[in-house]
């Protein structure tokens, strides 16, 4: 029985999921599923192949129910319109418990089985007593998930300098390192200020043709070289 691949949840995350009696998809069918968090809205990304799910590392593995209805899509719509609410609520507690924390997103999961709140800390947080009311506050599971500045960008984010969707919230499921070596050698400009994306760091694209640069630097003579 074949296999799909879908993309799920604020953070973007893929897994492999498998169909209700062997029903079949198409690219950018919205589908619920059940994954290892809960009841969630997914996008069907493609079939997954062999090839396919070797160029994924550790995917979650889950079950795809149904198609979304017409009553999922207001659902869920009525979630992301109470996200702000939500927000403001958590704020608030914050603020009320004197936590350093920033508070960066709120998510709601689609079954109500918990809401994830991410945040960004200089160091470890005892959250103990916040979680404790704000699942008092929303009668459901609590989920605290420190997150860094890349991940801020990928979560809240839209458009880089080249004018499309930032990679961190549209292909990327990773974020490696990048270093200035990296600009250096491909002969990019030194300015920080434009070779950073906006999460501040160092874009992401300048790893995209880095091991190439690197490969021609060992078969190419050196610069100034007679051949």
């Amino acid at each position: 029985m074949a296999k799909y691949v879908i993309r799920f949840g604020a953070m973007r995350m893929l897994g492999i999921f498998a169909p209700p009696c062997n029903a079949t998809y198409q690219r950018g069918t919205r589908v619920i599923a059940r994954t290892n968090r809960g009841l969630e809205v997914g996008e069907v990304l493609c079939e997954a192949s062999d090839d396919t799910v070797g160029q994924l590392e550790n995917p979650t593995q889950g079950q795809i129910l149904r198609d979304m209805t017409a009553e999922d899509a207001n659902e869920q719509t009525h979630i992301q319109s109470s996200a702000k609410e939500q927000f403001a609520v958590c704020q608030r507690h914050v603020e009320r418990t004197g936590l350093q924390m920033q508070l960066v997103d709120i998510e709601q999961l689609f079954g109500g089985e918990r809401i994830i709140i991410y945040y960004l800390a200089e160091g470890r947080i005892d959250f103990r007593e916040l979680v404790k009311r704000l699942a008092g506050e929303f009668q459901t599971r609590i989920e605290m998930r420190q997150i860094g500045v890349r991940d801020e960008a990928k979560l809240l984010a839209d458009y880089g300098d080249c004018g499309k969707c930032v990679c961190c919230n549209s292909h990327l499921v990773e974020m490696p390192p990048v270093s200035m070596k990296m600009a250096k050698l491909q002969k990019a400009t030194l300015d920080p200020t434009k070779i950073s994306g906006r999460c501040g760091r160092l874009k992401c694209c300048l790893r995209y043709e880095y091991d190439t640069y690197v490969e021609l630097q060992k078969a190419l003579p050196p610069t100034g070289s007679e051949v």
